[in-house]
């Protein structure tokens, strides 16, 4: 009894997962437009009026050169040193540059 009960469920899992058959959707396809070949030019536009000149397109005239201004007074010289003293009787000798190697 065991047995026929498992093998009955057993063929009943079988016969229902044959049943389920997933249905299959076809989409179409989006169609893709092609343009035809141009047509004629259309006919020339007519031309636009002329704008009036408003206030802010025309340029003043030039000022005037101003007056030139009076030269400055000059500045104070300052103290002057005092004179400098005598050297004393160091003597101070400079060693020649050394003439570079050549190679």
């Amino acid at each position: 009894m065991k047995s026929s009960i498992l093998f009955a469920s057993v063929i009943t899992a079988f016969g229902l997962s044959a049943c389920d058959k997933p249905t299959t959707v076809v989409v179409p396809p989006t169609p893709v437009t092609v343009p035809g070949p141009a047509g004629p030019q259309g006919a020339t536009g007519t031309q636009g009026d002329t704008g009036k000149p408003g206030t802010q397109g025309y340029e003043g005239a030039q000022g005037a050169t101003g007056t030139q201004g009076a030269t400055g007074t000059p500045g104070y010289d300052g103290a002057k040193g005092d004179t400098g003293k005598t050297g004393g009787d160091t003597i101070v000798i400079v060693p020649p540059v050394p003439a570079p190697e050549q190679k």
